[in-house]
């Protein structure tokens, strides 16, 4: 059992979401950074679903109640569990009793803190994230408030005597002055003018303060179609960037609403969202246009990476077990 300290509305239950019921309306949700919940959960030895904590407000504090192990990942902050310090991306033991504490970000926006065993709570439609639009999935389907307690499912966890980190090659220029983001052309593309779809690729845009799980909306030059253009409703997914009459445009993120009628200039590869989900308000953004090639190749990289992880963490506990 852990219990909740301090916290936000905005920190909430999280897993990989809940892909497959877009035509039923609801969002694939699940954790804004997917790869920092997946390899918090791996540095345990969890399944890379197992349901965590996204922390979008800090600071966070909670107590456990139990022996157990964590893992911090995602943005990089000051972390303590008890009176003493942790590197960002680290998974240790904590006791019984003892706090974790989780400081405001140097840089990025969202940590994930996974648990040995994962968080024990009922699952809705194969997920436990919380769809907080829905009211339905993680704590009762809201955010967490201070005195919450919850469950964790049970584990035995195997760890270097004071924990283990990860370090990501490609999370290095994570504190660059402008995020770089690779898109592909989306459907309305070619709807959109020569100057405007220059622009969107040629020149930054800054996250304004209209900005959520749902989406971010951008601020930077306006964009214009080349003659006023209807849409019904129809699908669209994290990472889709449509442009409503204002020529401001708005990104999709994980709690995206599973239809829209405004037109669609790019898509954010998903191997890219990472990079959004750690772009606080106020965040430069610049995009590049990609082939699917390149895309695809990218998403395959990341899922290598989780692979190599994998095997060096088993290597590494496997060592730790040699007599």
């Amino acid at each position: 059992m852990i219990e909740i300290l301090t916290t936000g509305l905005p920190n909430t239950v999280q897993d990989l979401g809940r892909p497959g019921h877009l035509a039923l309306g609801v969002t694939h949700g699940g954790a804004m950074d997917r790869q920092a919940l997946a390899i918090a959960n791996l540095m345990l030895g969890n399944d890379p679903s197992a349901a965590g904590i996204e922390v979008a407000l800090h600071p966070f504090r909670l107590r456990t109640h139990v022996d157990t192990a964590v893992a911090i990942t995602g943005a990089d902050c000051a972390v303590s569990v008890g009176d003493r310090p942790c590197p960002p991306w680290w998974a240790m033991t904590i006791r019984a009793g003892e706090t974790l504490v989780l400081e405001a970000p140097r840089v990025g926006a969202r940590s994930y803190v996974a648990f040995a065993g994962g968080l024990d709570l009922p699952p809705v439609m194969g997920s436990r994230a919380t769809d907080v639009k829905g009211s339905f999935g993680g704590l009762t389907g809201r955010g967490l408030s201070r005195g919450d307690r919850l469950a964790l499912n049970p584990a035995q966890c195997r760890l270097p005597a004071g924990g283990f980190g990860a370090a990501l090659e490609e999370r290095r220029g994570a504190a660059a002055s402008v995020i770089e983001l690779r898109v592909l052309p989306a459907a309305e593309f070619d709807a959109f003018t020569p100057e405007a779809q220059a622009a969107f690729t040629g020149s930054e845009w800054s996250i304004t303060n209209d900005a959520n799980r749902m989406g971010y909306r951008l601020s930077g030059e306006t964009l214009s179609l080349l003659s006023p253009l209807e849409l019904l409703s129809h699908g669209i997914v994290p990472g889709t960037v449509q442009v409503p009459p204002s020529g401001q445009p708005i990104i999709q993120l994980a709690d995206a609403n599973t239809c829209g009628g405004y037109p669609k200039i790019v898509t954010v590869i998903e191997a890219d969202f990472w990079r959004l989900a750690q772009a606080p308000v106020g965040a430069r953004l610049r995009f590049s246009a990609v082939s699917i090639e390149a895309s695809t190749e990218a998403l395959r990289a990341n899922r290598q990476r989780r692979r190599d992880f994998i095997a060096a963490r088993n290597l590494m506990v496997g060592e730790q077990r040699a007599p």
